[in-house]
């Protein structure tokens, strides 16, 4: 055994819920973001302004979000060059073979794939070799094994999560907004949940405010202690950056996931908001205003597809509402009541 744990640790083979779930889960949102997600923005420009080769170009990124996916992993696993290269084919086979659960059977596969391809790298003198063929042969074969089953499991979850939200929208519009907002504060990527349970439909547009009520709700409610920079940093970047002072004072969540409960219902109940773009862009909330563009993207492409006939003033209140001024008011507004009773003291709000 002692044996084994030196080889892991002289081949940086670190098998942790950290390095998978954490490290490997958010590169993996990144590649996404990097290929389909650019793709579809790109393509949806070059489709309204009527630019071809914008609409070839994004075609061209939406295509690899496997390879992307994959690669990204490999990085976030410190993966070596031999190895990092040799996994675009294992995503490609991953993500087509995993058809609409493709980004969850990237991610298990992707990961198999580089820690088998670490284990063997300058194991030989014939390196340039025996490592991208043990990639990529391992990699391909775990996506031909496991990759159906994986993306199955995934697309029925998402199935079942869309379904029970189209069904009973005032509770489940509560559940996904405030657990997806959790998520994306949290040290996980809410992205790539939402990206590998091919969340869209009622359920993405509750996920988008979940995230929004989390960002927007943290850089408003925080503006006193991180002024304009605080305001920037989080409100198009992450609340992520809340992490440590919520390590410190869990209480300081309360206001902005009671803001999700609030917002969640109203988009799925009162705007019927919707995401049909992609779906990793319903666990992205105002990061760069991805959720709202993929909102905006899905209007487009239900508009193409006839489900819809324009976007309409209601369409453009409810996104800008429930993403920007609900989050921005009423955020702030719980917080206040949290600092009169004692649960938020000045400076717990502060960023490093």
């Amino acid at each position: 055994m002692a044996q084994v744990q030196e080889f892991l640790k002289r081949k940086n083979i670190v098998i942790s819920g950290r390095r998978y779930g954490i490290d490997a889960l958010g590169a993996m949102a990144q590649g996404l973001f990097a290929s389909l997600l650019i793709g579809t923005i790109l393509n949806t420009l070059g489709t309204q302004l009527h630019i071809d080769w914008l609409v070839s170009v994004g075609k061209y990124a939406s295509a690899m979000s496997g390879p992307a996916m994959a690669i990204a992993i490999g990085y976030a696993l410190q993966a070596p060059p031999l190895v990092l290269f040799s996994l675009a084919a294992v995503g490609q086979a991953a993500n087509e073979l995993g058809g609409a659960g493709g980004p969850l059977a990237v991610l298990f596969v992707a990961i198999i794939a580089a820690e088998c391809g670490k284990a063997v790298s300058k194991e030989t003198k014939v390196d340039i070799l025996v490592t991208p063929l043990t990639t990529i042969l391992i990699g391909v074969g775990a996506a031909a094994l496991l990759a159906p089953t994986l993306g199955r499991i995934a697309s029925s979850v998402g199935r079942v999560i869309m379904w029970a939200t189209e069904l009973q929208p005032f509770l489940m519009g509560i559940v996904v907004s405030v657990v997806v907002g959790m998520a994306l504060t949290l040290p996980i990527s809410s992205a790539a949940i939402c990206a590998a349970l091919g969340l869209t439909g009622l359920a993405g547009g509750a996920a988008v405010a979940g995230c929004c009520a989390q960002m927007i709700g943290f850089a408003f409610m925080s503006f006193k202690e991180n002024r304009w920079g605080g305001l920037i940093s989080q409100g198009i970047g992450t609340s992520m950056l809340q992490m440590g002072n919520i390590v410190r004072n869990p209480k300081i969540w309360i206001p902005p996931i009671v803001t999700s409960a609030i917002t969640g219902p109203i988009a799925t109940c009162l705007f019927r908001m919707q995401m049909n773009g992609a779906p990793v862009a319903s666990g992205m909330g105002t990061c760069g205003l991805v959720g709202q563009i993929g909102v905006y993207t899905g209007w487009i492409a239900d508009i193409a597809a006839g489900n819809k006939t324009a976007v309409t003033a209601f369409d453009w209140i409810g996104l800008i509402l429930i993403c920007f001024v609900l989050p921005a008011v009423l955020t702030p507004l719980f917080g206040q009541i949290a600092r009169k009773i004692g649960w938020i003291k000045d400076g717990d709000l502060k960023l490093d």
